[in-house]
């Protein structure tokens, strides 16, 4: 065992010191945290890429669930959300980026079930609005299937789909009579 250059003791680089698994793993956790929200399917994830033992990184992320710092509720929750908002993505679409980021089925439910489908459908019409401006010109049946397959994309049931689009291209002042 190497000195301490101050005569304490081992130093703390020694050749044959172990490092401390559980506080590699922490700093992992944490350092991943500080970048963005994850859940702990991700941080598994991660943790298992970095090839820390299982047993080590389960006791690491209970220690952060129960600190408040890893909380998959909360996080399908925000994300739900976000890509609601912000992507405008339906039910469907949002499921699936549960389970890519590793949300278990159950939490994922749960956010799902917050989505309120009135909501989903104005954000559905919204979509097909600002899209159908910069259509002006084509034809009725180019515009319904650019806009239904942008929806059908974007996770949205296709009955929904379809009667926002069609009443949207409707009631689009192109396609009114005069």
């Amino acid at each position: 065992m190497t000195q301490d250059p101050a005569g304490d003791g081992p130093h703390p680089r020694s050749a044959d010191a172990e490092p401390d698994q559980a506080a590699f793993a922490r700093q992992i956790v944490l350092r991943q945290l500080t970048a963005a929200p994850r859940s702990r399917g991700q941080l598994e994830e991660t943790l298992r890429q970095k090839n820390c033992p299982d047993d080590v990184a389960a006791a690491v992320l209970d220690r952060m669930e129960e600190v408040g710092l890893v909380d998959d509720e909360a996080y399908a929750g925000m994300l739900v959300r976000s890509q609601q908002q912000g992507r405008g993505l339906a039910r469907r679409a949002l499921a699936q980026e549960l389970r890519k980021k590793g949300v278990d089925p159950e939490t994922a439910q749960r956010a799902l079930d917050e989505v309120d489908p009135e909501a989903e459908r104005e954000r559905a019409r919204e979509l097909v609005a600002k899209r159908l401006r910069s259509m002006s010109g084509l034809d009725v049946t180019v515009q319904t299937r650019r806009l239904a397959g942008m929806l059908a994309r974007k996770g949205y049931p296709s009955d929904v789909a379809m009667a926002v689009v069609r009443e949207a291209v409707r009631e689009a002042p192109e396609h009114q009579r005069d």
